[in-house]
């Protein structure tokens, strides 16, 4: 966790592929705790061909019910069905767009939304962006895109710098 947080999360990303990932690995933390997931990640590298949204997009059922027999990846039939639902939402979000990354770091005009913030507790768990976000995301098909799990995925994807001032991996 210490060297996710200290290398990773919050670093501001413009990788499609990356941030198709960590909407994944959001999604299916859901209920869930961080590090069960983070825990899990390379299996699900490994069962969803790298996050090749493109590939997932077109899985049909025996690519479902391949992953809904992998233990090392979480087996909820809901979650797993909405990767496929949600490469297939992210290729016509990518078409309208030019890119994911467009779409996600236009609503910011590119540049980090940078907090102050000195206690863990003053983090808000939703924003108003994340709740625009969030909506616009489930009308374009999406799903496990609630406003939490889309805060978590700002913070995850650099789009919020939400690093607690003082903590070293700050950057701004």
């Amino acid at each position: 966790m210490t060297e996710y947080h200290d290398t990773e999360w919050g670093r501001p990303s413009h990788d499609d592929r990356y941030l198709f990932e960590m909407l994944v690995l959001e999604g299916a933390q859901a209920g869930l705790s961080w590090s069960t997931v983070l825990n899990k990640r390379e299996n699900y590298r490994r069962a969803m061909d790298g996050f090749d949204f493109e590939r997932i997009a077109s899985y049909g059922q025996a690519e479902t019910d391949r992953l809904l027999a992998d233990p090392g990846i979480v087996r909820n039939r809901l979650k797993v069905a909405s990767v496929v639902r949600n490469a297939r939402a992210f290729q016509r979000v990518r078409e309208e767009f030019g890119s994911f990354d467009s779409y996600l770091w236009g609503r910011v005009e590119g540049t980090p939304v940078v907090s102050h913030w000195t206690v863990s507790e003053e983090v808000p768990v939703t924003t108003d962006l994340s709740d625009r976000l969030s909506k616009d995301l489930k009308k374009r098909g999406f799903n496990f895109v609630g406003s939490t799990i889309i805060n978590s995925y700002l913070q995850a994807t650099g789009v919020f710098d939400d690093h607690l001032v003082g903590c070293p991996a700050k950057r701004t």
